[in-house]
Parts: structure tokens; sequence; C-alpha cells
């Protein structure tokens, strides 16, 4: 209880309970609404402890099983806090522009990263002869492209999991991941439809002190899955080891059980002695 007490505290100071204005809400967001002040709603802070932790939950999960998160928030406001977070825990991000068909279409996307990478190599290879004006064009389409794919240059396949900051303004991205099915989670402003994704938490998705400490309390829990997936790997191994161990123990224990029964002489039993002089006589 005083853990949801201090976190209540930091959302409140935070400025995660201010909404938008009256005229702009969305009506299925009223469960999540406490309630209104100068024409502006107020987020019920308990709802959005409630959620916090369903996704952070589910996140958390996600980590554990080794499976990616992708981090998506094109906001001004947002790109930094998000870009670091998932720099953090090894995740791919979009904070640039949302390409279309970046889940959709991603055998194309991946052909472009590895266009760039390609492209990376050629300008760092000093065997290859480019003469000035070719490096300088191939450098800024280097720049280009790193600056929209370059958050998901390490991600081999679509994610298991988008986390989204203003699904109002990620819609292309909320609604390719519903097309493939792939989790969704998200900050949803009064102004929003909370519905849209698998996860809500209901949150001022406009702060910059809002965005910042729900994606740090996300990314404490991927970090915390990741944790125990290295762990649980860590006992695995000391598990592994153990066994092959006692396999070799025995097997070197049967080996000289072996030897030392070949060595050993043959003891004549004192019943074969009494039948050898019971013959004799």
């Amino acid at each position: 209880m005083s853990e949801n007490t201090s976190l209540h505290q930091q959302l409140l100071d935070a400025g995660v309970h201010f909404g938008h204005l009256r005229k702009k809400w969305n009506p299925k967001m009223l469960p999540y609404i406490f309630a209104e002040k100068k024409g502006i709603h107020i987020i019920d802070l308990n709802k959005t402890i409630d959620g916090l932790n369903e996704a952070a939950h589910a996140l958390k999960q996600i980590a554990k099983s080794g499976k990616k998160i992708l981090f998506v928030a094109t906001k001004k406001q947002a790109k930094e806090i998000v870009t670091e977070c998932a720099q953090r825990v090894n995740m791919p991000y979009v904070t640039d522009r949302w390409l279309g068909g970046m889940l959709t279409n991603f055998g194309t996307i991946r052909k472009s990263v590895k266009k760039m990478q390609s492209i990376e190599k050629m300008l760092e290879d000093s065997s290859i002869s480019i003469n000035k004006k070719e490096r300088l064009t191939l450098k800024r389409d280097k720049d280009k492209m790193e600056k929209v794919l370059g958050g998901i240059t390490n991600m081999s396949r679509t994610p298991a999991a988008l986390f989204i900051v203003d699904i109002s303004h990620e819609h292309i991205a909320l609604a390719e991941a519903k097309r493939l099915g792939i989790t969704t989670l998200g900050m949803v402003d009064t102004n929003s439809d909370p519905n849209k994704v698998d996860f809500a938490v209901p949150a001022n998705d406009d702060a910059t002190k809002s965005i910042a400490i729900i994606t740090n309390y996300i990314t404490a829990a991927i970090i915390e899955g990741l944790q125990e997936r290295e762990s649980e790997k860590d006992k695995m191994e000391d598990e592994d080891q153990h066994d092959e161990n006692a396999v070799e123990a025995n097997a070197e224990g049967g080996a000289e059980g072996e030897e030392g029964d070949k060595g050993a002489p043959r003891k004549r039993t004192a019943s074969g002695t009494r039948r050898t002089s019971a013959a004799k006589k």
C-alpha cells in the first residue's frame, strides 16, 4: 500500500492526472475520468496505477521470454525520453517518423536496413575508391536512412509488442500492429479510445514529466524480466554442468571398480576347504 501511495504522489507531481479540455474528450474514457475542473478532465490516478501495473507485468513477461518490444513515440516531447529508455534495455524504437508498412511490409523495411548497413561498410572500407562527391552523397543517404531506421537496425523480425506514447498520434502504427495481432500497450489521454489497445494506461501524453515517469516505470519492468531470464539461464547452465560432472564421476567410479575386481586374488572358501579335506580322507 505504501508503494502505491508513493507512486500515486509521484504521478500527481508529474501531472499525469491532467487530461484534455472537455470539448475534446472521448466518451469511452469516462470510466478513467475522476472529475472535471475548469473545463479540463482530471484522470483517476488509481485507474492509472492499475493500468500501469498490468502493462508492466505484461511487458516483463514478454521480455522474460526473450522477445522484442518496439517503442513508438514520434512526438517532439517524447523522442529523447523514449530513445534513452529503449537503448537502456536494448529494444528497438521509432522516434522520428513512422514509415507506412513498417510492420505489415517488414521484408521491404529489412531490405532498406541492409542497404543502409552496406553503405556504412562502404564508407568505412578504405580499400574501395570513392571520390569526394560520391562519398558525400552516400553519407547523406546513410544519415537520412539512419534517422528513420536507426532504431530498428537490430530488429530481425516483427516485435511481440508495441509500447506507444499517444495512441491517437501513432494511429498508423497501432493499426498495423492490430492487423498482425501484435500486443499493444499505450499511454491513453482523455481524447483517445482506450479500447484500441490491449493494455491502456490512462495518462497525460503531452507533458514531458508524465511521459518520463510512465516510460521509466515500464522500462524498469522490462529490466526485471531480462534479469530473471539471465538468472534462469545461469541456473540451467549450472544444473547441466552438475549433471555432466555427476555422469563423469559415476563413469570413473565404475571403471575403478572393474579394475579392482580384475586385480584382486580369488579366495578359497571355508566350505571349499572342507570339501577338499573330505575328498583326501
